[in-house]
Order: structure tokens, then C-alpha cells, then sequence
């Protein structure tokens, strides 16, 4: 088999640099599902044989190297599982999870916190792998750099782009220099990709923000409303039109207010995988009898269902389930569930009924991004936020990898 049926032209551009030149970082960054992570995969085993000869050198006959991600099951699932089944190598961790592969011990730690950085201090490493780098805390990622004094270290990261002033693309990818290099990747360099995915792929992203960061690669602010592949000509219908759908399953999303209104929306789906938004029940300054009092007259119309719930409230979670409605928790995060339901807009498979909603219609063009912080104004977001938690945690099980 021929390098080239292993890795593609940017992969082997990479790994070219990496296997001729010195440097002390090296940062992939770019779109997901375009091989960033399973290049610096390998080349982390390709360090960990580099490092042990180098340490040997030194008189050092067990070196520590760092492998780090937002959490210590990130790294399972992104690194050490997908070498696992590459290369059916057995990782076998201590009680300070560690393990030792080649002679090296790798000492795995979270980066996302910044109490992750007290288990790092005082060590030396010879190098560290820094998987998704834009998720560490900036200090927990400076002090794995500076535990990087060994013989020869570098460092390897990578990364999916964030807003325009993140830490790491400031200091880091915006400032190369001979020490530090940085690639950049875009979908369409993964050609292991059939051209077919990669098209449903940029038809089913979000427009703005989204796309860039997921298509293009790149570092990019969030501008405007948040859903901008909204279109009243084609996302609204009327009741009349659900006549002509069969449903299969219904859900319900939760988000609690008081001096902002609270929100309780119905989702329905058909047999096409097609979601509508049913019906919106939003009211300011109402206590939890009333929203215990129209939750109950949705269970006595459409069953049982789930209702997906801001956890902001746990004594209204408890409450809704005293009353035996069935109240769970919403997976409230933020960016990627609104990708998911900007997701569901792009492919015309979330409609609204507009007879049916009223705040729905005011909200969806006023819910806008915040060009400082990259996040949603807090603002026109009861009814979508309601929206959003029972889109994204009803769909999870079915979330694609990636």
C-alpha cells in the first residue's frame, strides 16, 4: 500500500514537514472531518519513538510526554481509541492516568479547566500533544508549554477554528515564526471524502458563521441574526397543512422565565424526518402552576411525551415530575444546538405552524449574535431557546460523529 492511499495531499504535506524540519509547535487547524486529528494521531507515536532516543541521550530512561484534551474521555474517544483500533495497541493507565508506551510515559490530562493546571505543574515533559487545542484554558496551555523543557520538544495541536480573537489563533497561528507553524485545512482537502458527502455536507450547514468555521476553516465572527437561512415563504405553514402529515412522534422544549417570558413549545415529526414546530405557550410573569397547568394539557393531547427542560430550575424540573410529567433535562450547549436547528432550517426540515406561534415570530429575527463575545445576544431567545433544547436533545442519539 502506497503512502498516498493513507493520507491525502495535506495530510502528506504535513507529514513531510514534520518527518525534515525542527520546530517546536505544530498546529493543524481547520474544518472538522478532514483528517486533522488522525494525522497528529500517528505523529504522536512517530514523538513518542523520537522522544525515548533523545531522552536515552540525556540518561533519562523513562521520559514523560503530556497528552492533553478538553476532558480525559475527549481524549479516549479522539486519540487513544481511534490507535486502539488502528493499531490494536492496549493502553493500560495507572492511578494518576498514565501509561507507558515505547519507553515513554504519557501523562493524560484535561485542559478545558483551570484547575486541570495544578496536576501539571513541576514536571518535565518532552513533549505534548494538545488535542483540540481551542477548547484549553489559555493559562492550563501555557503552563504545558512551559512544562515542555526536555531534550528536542515540541508540541503538536489540534484545532476547529473559533471567533477571530480566541487566545490561540492571536498568539499563536496569527504570529508564525521559525519555532512555530501552522496548517490550515478546508473539507474539500480530505479527498478520502466521497464528493457526494461533501456536498450534502456544505447543502446542510448553516449559512455564516457555521459554514466558514465547518467548511472553510476558518477563524470567523459570528454576524447578524443567528439564523440566517430563515425564510418565512418557506419555513412557515398554516394548521391546515398538517392535515396532509402523519406524525409518528412529538416533544416538547422548556425554558423557564419570569420577568422575561417563559417558553413552552410542541415539536412534532413526521414519517419524511421532518420536524414542526406545533404550538408555542409563552407568558411573563407566571408562576410554576401555570406552566404545570398548560404542561398537563399538552400530556392530555399528544400522550406522555418528553419535555426537555432548562435545568436553570431544578425545583421546577422536580415539580413537573411530581405532576408526573415526563421533565428531563435539556443538553442546553449553545453553538451546537443552534447549528443543529440552523442545520434543520438549511435543509428545509423544520417548519412552523404561524397560526400557531406568536413570540416565535417576533424572536427569529431579533435573536442576533454578539460581535464581541461570538455568542447569542440574551435577549428575543425564550421561545428559540425553548426551541433548541428540544431539537438538540431529542436528535442526540442520532447526532452524527464529527
Amino acid at each position: 500500500m502506497a503512502i498516498k492511499d493513507l493520507y491525502h495531499e495535506k495530510q502528506l504535506k504535513v507529514l513531510k514537514f514534520a518527518m525534515n524540519n525542527d520546530y517546536f509547535m505544530l498546529i493543524n487547524s481547520g474544518a472538522k472531518r478532514t483528517g486533522k486529528t488522525l494525522l497528529n494521531n500517528d505523529l504522536f507515536l512517530y514523538e513518542l519513538k523520537r522522544v525515548k532516543k533523545l531522552a536515552k541521550k540525556d540518561g533519562v530512561n523513562k521520559p514523560q510526554y503530556i497528552l492533553a484534551g478538553a476532558t480525559l474521555g475527549s481524549i479516549w474517544r479522539n486519540v487513544l481509541n481511534e490507535l486502539s483500533n488502528k493499531y490494536n495497541i492496549e493502553f493500560k493507565f495507572d492511578k494518576q492516568n498514565r501509561f507507558e508506551l515505547f519507553g515513554v510515559l504519557v501523562c493524560c490530562f484535561g485542559h478545558s479547566k483551570i484547575n486541570d493546571m495544578g496536576r501539571i505543574r513541576g514536571m518535565t515533559s518532552y513533549g505534548a500533544y494538545i488535542n483540540e487545542g481551542s477548547m484549553a484554558h489559555e493559562e492550563v496551555f501555557n503552563e504545558i508549554k512551559s512544562r515542555c523543557s526536555g531534550t528536542g520538544a515540541r508540541i503538536l495541536v489540534d484545532t476547529n477554528p473559533d471567533h477571530p480573537e480566541h487566545w490561540l489563533k492571536v498568539n499563536y497561528i496569527d504570529k508564525p515564526d521559525a519555532a512555530t507553524v501552522t496548517f490550515h485545512y478546508e473539507l474539500d482537502d480530505n479527498t478520502f471524502l466521497s464528493d457526494r458527502y461533501r456536498e450534502n455536507i456544505k447543502k446542510s450547514t448553516p449559512t455564516g458563521m457555521f459554514y466558514d468555521r465547518d467548511i472553510k476553516g476558518l477563524w470567523v465572527s459570528a454576524e447578524g441574526v443567528v439564523y440566517k437561512d430563515f425564510n418565512k415563504d418557506i419555513h412557515y405553514v398554516n394548521s391546515e397543512k398538517l392535515l396532509e402529515r402523519k406524525f409518528v412522534k412529538y416533544f416538547a422544549g422548556v425554558d423557564w422565565g419570569y420577568e422575561h417570558p417563559g417558553s413552552i413549545v410542541v415539536i412534532g415529526q413526521d414519517d419524511q424526518g421532518c420536524f414542526y414546530l406545533l404550538e408555542e405557550h409563552a407568558k411573563q410573569h407566571e408562576e410554576i402552576d401555570y406552566w404545570v397547568s398548560v404542561a398537563k394539557d399538552i400530556k392530555e393531547r399528544y400522550g406522555n411525551i418528553n419535555f426537555y427542560c432548562d435545568s436553570a430550575r431544578p425545583e421546577h424540573v422536580k415539580r413537573f415530575r411530581r405532576e408526573r410529567i415526563h421533565a428531563l433535562n435539556a443538553d442546553k450547549a449553545v453553538l451546537s444546538g443552534i447549528e443543529e436547528v440552523g442545520r434543520l432550517l438549511k435543509k428545509e426540515k423544520l417548519k412552523i405552524v404561524y397560526d400557531k406561534v406568536e413570540r416565535f415570530r417576533k424572536e427569529i429575527f431579533m435573536y442576533v449574535w454578539n460581535p464581541n463575545t461570538g455568542e447569542p445576544v440574551k435577549l428575543w431567545d425564550d421561545t428559540l431557546d425553548a426551541l433548541r433544547y428540544a431539537i438538540y436533545t431529542q436528535l442526540k442519539p442520532m447526532r452524527r460523529k464529527g
